[in-house]
C-alpha cells in the first residue's frame, strides 16, 4: 500500500513494488543477463528513493530489498521439466510475497512472466527484454485489467504487436560513472563479452580475429543447456589458441578492467538485439564497438562516432585490422561523453520510478 514519504518537504508516496526475475537466473549486480542487471538496478533505486523493494528470484540472488527466494534448478543440464518446475516455484514465491506484503505494483522481467501472472487486482508492468516473438502469442492478447507492457528500445517496439497496453519504451542504462573509473593502459586485444550461445555469433568474432591476426579475449558463461554446451564445444573451442582465449564468466570489476583495457569490443550478434548493455558499458569505459547492425544495436552504437557497424565477419576483420583508420578516429572522450548523455543508470531507473507512480495512480503513460 502506498504511504506518504516525509522529510524535507517530500510529499511523494512510498510504494511497495514486487520485482520478479526469470526463474532460471539469480539476480545480482554481477549477473550475466541483461534483465537481471536491470532488475538489480531497479531494486537498488527503489531502496535509495525510500520505497519498498520486494524481489522474487532464485536462491543465490543478492538484493537490497526483501528477497522471496526459491530453489534454483539442479546443477548440470537443464531440461524442460526443470524449467517448468522453476516457473512453478517462481509462481509460488510471487504468491508468498503477495500474502506477506501489501503490494502496489508488480514489475515482471522474465521470459516466463506470462505464465506467472497473478490473479487480477494488483497493477502489473511486464518489461520485454527479449525479441517480442520469443514470448507466447497470448502475451499480446491479455484480457487483464491494469496490466501493461513495455519494450527497451524503439527497434524492439517496432517488431511488437501494436496492443493498446504497450507503453513507450524505457531504454536500458548502465552505471556510467562507476564504469568510467577504470583507466588502465589500453591493450592491443579485442574483447567479446556475452553469453556463449549460437545467437551471439561469437564464432564469427573469433574468425574475424584470426583473419585480422589480432588477440581476442572472450568472456561469458556457458549455461547448462545442451545447445549452448554443444555450441561451445563445436564452434568456440576449436577456434581458440594462444592469442584467442576464453576466460569464462567475469564479475563487474574484472569486466570493467577488460573493457577499459581493450582496443575495441566486438558484438557479432545474429539475432535482433533488443538493447546492448555491453555496448553501453564499453562506451562508458571509453572503448569503441565493432558490431553487426542487429536490432537495436544501431540505436546504441553511433557509426563513426562510438563504433563501427559492419555486415559480416570479413568486414569485422577489416575494421579490426591494425591501422584501420575508422577505428583510430574514434576517441575515448567521445565514447564516455555519449555514455554520460545517453546511457546512465539514473535515467533508466528514474523513468521507471516515475512510471510506477503514474501507473499506481491510474494515470496513463503518454506515448
Amino acid at each position: 500500500m502506498a504511504r506518504a514519504r516525509g522529510g524535507r518537504g517530500d510529499c511523494a508516496l512510498a510504494l511497495t513494488v514486487l520485482l520478479t526475475a526469470y526463474a532460471l537466473a539469480p539476480v545480482s549486480p554481477d549477473a550475466v543477463g541483461g534483465s537481471e542487471q536491470v532488475l538489480s538496478a531497479l531494486d537498488a533505486a527503489l531502496v535509495a528513493a525510500g520505497h519498498r523493494s520486494l524481489v522474487a528470484a532464485c536462491e543465490g540472488s543478492r538484493v537490497q530489498g526483501r528477497l522471496f527466494p526459491f530453489a534454483c534448478p539442479p546443477a548440470g543440464r537443464i531440461e524442460q521439466a526443470d524449467k517448468d518446475a522453476a516457473t512453478s516455484r517462481l509462481r509460488g514465491a510471487i504468491w508468498t510475497a503477495m500474502q506477506a506484503e501489501r503490494i502496489d505494483l508488480i514489475h515482471m522481467h522474465g521470459l516466463d512472466f506470462p505464465w506467472t501472472l497473478p490473479a487480477p487486482g494488483i497493477p502489473v508492468l511486464g518489461t520485454l527484454h527479449l525479441p517480442p516473438t520469443w514470448y507466447p502469442e497470448w502475451t499480446y492478447a491479455l484480457d487483464r485489467p491494469a496490466t501493461w507492457l513495455n519494450c527497451v528500445s524503439r527497434a524492439q517496439m517496432q517488431t511488437a504487436p501494436p496492443v493498446p497496453y504497450m507503453l513507450p519504451p524505457v531504454p536500458n542504462g548502465v552505471p556510467v560513472a562507476e564504469l568510467g573509473r577504470a583507466r588502465p593502459r589500453r591493450g592491443d586485444y579485442a574483447l567479446c563479452l556475452a553469453r556463449i550461445c549460437p545467437e551471439k555469433g561469437l564464432h564469427l568474432a573469433l574468425d574475424a580475429a584470426h583473419r585480422a591476426d589480432v588477440p581476442l579475449l572472450t568472456a561469458g558463461e556457458v549455461f547448462p543447456y545442451e545447445e549452448h554446451q554443444r555450441y561451445f564445444n563445436d564452434k568456440i573451442a576449436p577456434r581458440l589458441d594462444a592469442r584467442r582465449r576464453y576466460l569464462g564468466p567475469v564479475g563487474f570489476r574484472r569486466k570493467r578492467r577488460l573493457l577499459a583495457g581493450a582496443r575495441c569490443l566486438l558484438v557479432p550478434s545474429l539475432v535482433a538485439e533488443t538493447s546492448s548493455l555491453v555496448a553501453m558499458e564499453a562506451a562508458a569505459c571509453g572503448t569503441p564497438v565493432i558490431a553487426f547492425p542487429s536490432g537495436a544495436l544501431p540505436e546504441v552504437v553511433e557509426h563513426g562516432r562510438t563504433g563501427l557497424l559492419v555486415e559480416s565477419a570479413a568486414e569485422m576483420a577489416a575494421a579490426l585490422a591494425p591501422g584501420n583508420a575508422g577505428l583510430a578516429k574514434i576517441g575515448s572522450r567521445t565514447c564516455r561523453a555519449v555514455a554520460r548523455e545517453r546511457f546512465s543508470l539514473e535515467q533508466m531507473t528514474g523513468e521507471y520510478l516515475a512510471r510506477y507512480a503514474m501507473l499506481t495512480a491510474g494515470i496513463r503513460v503518454a506515448a
